[in-house]
Formats: structure tokens, sequence, C-alpha cells
């Protein structure tokens, strides 16, 4: 049997008829969400390092610069979604040289891209930030800590892309088990950078950045470490350098994909920065605030996002082996799935609201503020995650520029003008409706397109 005809075991979660679709997603979503938690709990241990040892400000400082990494990143991001895409289709088709083939120009990418924006964010840190009206306050740590996460991005898109990669293959174990060991790093590393250790001054509000960094380092030689051992098809040995270059044609199909995407988290990176710049109008309290809301708010992302990513790799699975009719049950299955997990997660957080944010924030008075802003906008994530599956399979399938614009859309014809109006009107409060507002509308796009037009479409392998 030749290797493009290898059957994997991994490919029985997502195309196996032993078991109803809402199992085997079941079975493929608890290592994912608790990838997606561990991941951002290195995120949520940085946060209260800061907001305790450090102060609100640190954290407020930290907040600051989120969205705009997350806008120069999101290209990158965006390559890792096509290429997981276009692994799916080649993993079910069983086309393991062409499993390879795009891994390693991806790779390639990656590390131009990741290098080219890693030194922009370095360099102009201070500009971006005071372009975004970052308060005065707080700007010179805000600079400071952006150019320790800019400059390593590089390493961090190697790492991330290598366990897209893996998901794109139905492997969730392996990355879930990379990050418990890379969150227990971040959790031991973080407060020692923090406060100084073996009489080596503290970094302060940097130590935060330079744990990422070093948990992230050590991940990924973790992960490479393991891939080699077990002989896994995606490890980096001699026939994966081989293919590590841009080949334009594959390059050519991932972009297809990849840039709609990443066009979308552009847009999306670029409402939050219009969000930031209203929030940093009510000062620096207000934006500790943000930042607190923001950590508990990706928690109750974490089942929409996973059950969506999810959905695409099933879908791309489905496709490339010529399975289709089960892309129906596919997106019935995750839907339900949502409302059930996000359902019981948003009760859970809106009856233990004041614990939580108490975690980042000791100031009272800031409490309030992030409680307030927390019921406005926690119950809509739901709708939030019902969106991303339509999405999801129209995206699986190489359908991705309609998605894409309703998905924008959403954002800067309902989310940012509502923001904007109604904080004219009512205060801070007025930017957080922006979110459920836009998470409807979108909801109730992607089903007409979805339901309307993308059915009536004939689904091909793209690779």
């Amino acid at each position: 049997m030749s290797a493009a005809a290898k059957p994997d075991a991994r490919a029985s979660i997502a195309l196996s008829d032993a078991r109803p679709i809402w199992q085997s997603l079941g079975i493929f979503l608890i290592p994912l969400m608790l990838s997606n938690v561990l991941q951002s709990l290195g995120q949520t241990a940085n946060a209260i390092y800061l907001g305790r040892l450090v102060g609100v400000k640190s954290l407020a400082a930290v907040s600051a610069i989120f969205p705009l990494v997350f806008f120069l990143i999101s290209f990158l991001i965006g390559l890792g979604a096509g290429s997981s895409i276009l692994i799916g289709q080649a993993f079910g088709a069983r086309d393991e040289a062409k499993v390879k083939q795009i891994a390693g120009t991806t790779l390639a990418l990656t590390l131009l891209i990741g290098a080219v924006v890693g030194a922009f964010g370095g360099i102009f840190s201070p500009q971006l930030l005071h372009a975004l009206g970052t308060p005065a306050d707080v700007l010179p740590i805000s600079v400071s800590y952006a150019r320790y996460t800019f400059f390593s991005i590089p390493l961090l898109f190697v790492y991330l892309t290598y366990t897209t990669f893996l998901r794109g293959v139905g492997d969730t174990k392996t990355p879930f088990v990379i990050l418990i060991f890379s969150t227990a790093m971040t959790f031991a590393l973080t407060p020692l950078f923090i406060v100084g250790v073996f009489g080596i001054a503290g970094l302060g509000t940097n130590g935060a950045a330079l744990g990422n960094i070093v948990s992230n380092a050590l991940a990924l030689v973790a992960l490479l470490v393991i891939l080699h051992r077990t002989k896994n098809p995606l490890a980096l040995d001699r026939a994966m350098i081989a293919n590590l270059r841009i080949r334009p044609a594959l390059a050519l199909t991932i972009a297809k994909i990849g840039i709609p995407t990443s066009v979308n988290l552009t847009m999306v990176s670029l409402s939050e920065i219009a969000v930031l710049a209203f929030v940093n109008h009510f000062g620096s309290t207000a934006l500790a605030a943000y930042g607190a809301v923001n950590q508990i708010v990706s928690y109750v992302q974490f089942p929409a996002i996973s059950i969506g990513i999810a959905t695409s790799i099933f879908a791309a699975q489905s496709i490339g082996a010529q399975r289709n009719e089960r892309l129906g049950p596919i997106v019935r299955s995750a839907v339900a799935l949502n409302y059930a997990i996000e359902g019981v997660l948003v009760i859970v957080v809106y009856l233990l609201s004041t614990e939580v944010i108490s975690l980042f924030i000791t100031v009272p008075s800031t409490v309030v503020i992030a409680h307030h802003l927390l019921t406005i906008t926690l119950w809509s994530y739901a709708i939030f995650g019902n969106a991303r599956i339509i999405s999801a399979v129209m995206v699986a399938s190489g359908y991705v520029v309609w998605p894409t614009l309703l998905s924008i859309l959403s954002i800067w014809a309902v989310e940012v003008p509502v923001a904007y109006f109604l904080m004219g009107r009512i205060g801070l409060d007025g930017v957080w409706y922006g979110y459920p507002a836009a998470y409807i509308a979108g909801l109730f796009m992607q089903l007409a397109y979805y339901q309307y037009v993308w059915k009536r479409k004939t689904l091909r392998r793209l690779v």
C-alpha cells in the first residue's frame, strides 16, 4: 500500500459510522475544549499575577495591546485555518504526501510573515499604541510589554501552526498533552519572572511576557520530540524539511481560503480596536474592567470556538472522503452541542460572576463595572457559537467569501455603529450592547446564505 493511501486510526473519529455523529463530535471536542481552556489559563494566570503582584495599571497596560496584537497576527491565523481545511481534506482522502506538502508550505509562509509582522509590531509599538489612545499613565508599560510579545511572534506561530495541523488530521490529544505542560510552565515561571528569583531582579509586567515566551518555546520543543518519537506524518523529519518551501500553486489554494479568513479576523480585530478606543475614553479603570471581562468571556467562548473548529474538520474530512451526505447531520449535531454546553456554562458564570471577576480585580468600584458589563454580553455567546458552526461548514467546503463578508457586515454595519451610538447616550454600557446585536444579526445572515445559496452548490475536494 502506498504512503498516499495509508490509513490512519485518527481519522476514525471524524469519518466512522460506528457511533452517532454527536458522540463523535463530543469525543473530539473534549480534548479540544480542554486545550483551549488550558491555552487561556496561561493568559489568565498572567492577568491574576499582574493584577495582584503589580497592580491594576499593569493589567490595564496588558489589556491595551491585545486588539493590536490580534490585528497584526490575523493573517497568520488565516493561513493556519486555510491549511487545516486542506490538510483535513487530504487526510480524509488518505493522501499523506499532500498532507506534508501543505504543512511544509504553510510553515514556510508562517516563518516569513511572522518575522515581518513581529519586527513591524516591535519597532512601531509606541506609535501604534499612542494612535489607539492608550491612557498616558499605562502607555510606557504597554509599549515595553508589546515589544516582548511582538518579537516572539515567529516562535509562537510555529507552535500554534503545528497544533492546527494536528487537529486537521483529527489529533486533539497531542496538543492537549503539550498544553498541560505549557500551562504548568506558565504558572510556575511567570511569578518568578515578575518578582525575581535567586537574586535576579524581577521584570514586573514584562515578566508575564517572558513567562509566555519561555513556556511556548519549551512546549514547541516537547511537541516536536513527541511527533518524532511517535513517527507522526507531521513530524519535523527529513521528508518534512524537504517540503519546507513555498509552492506557489499550493500557497495560492491556501491563500484562497486563508485570506478571506484573515480579512474576517482583521475586521474583528479592527472592531475590537474601535471598541478599545471607546473604552479608553472612560479611563484606565474602565480599561481594567474591559480586560477582566475579556478574560472571563474568553472561557465562555471556548466551547463555541471549539465546536466551530470541530465542525470544520469533520466537514473537511467528509468532503475529502466524498461523504457529503454527512454534512447536514454534522451541522445539526454541532448546533445542539453548542446550545447545551454554552447554556450550562453561561448560567454557571452568571451565578459566580462577582467571585470570578474578583480573581482579577480587587478594587470594588472596578468590580462593579466589570460585573455589569458581563451581565450585558455573556448570554449572546451561545448565538455567536451557532453562527460560527454555520460559517465553519461552508468554509470547510471552500466557499469562504460570502460567509466572510456576512461576518464583516455584522461587525461593521451592526456592532461598531450600535456601540458608538449607545455610548453617547448611556455611557460605557452602550459599548457592550454592540456585541449581542452583532451576534444576532450575524446568525440570521449566515443562516439565510446557508439555507438558500450554499446548499444548492456542488462540493468537491480542493486539493
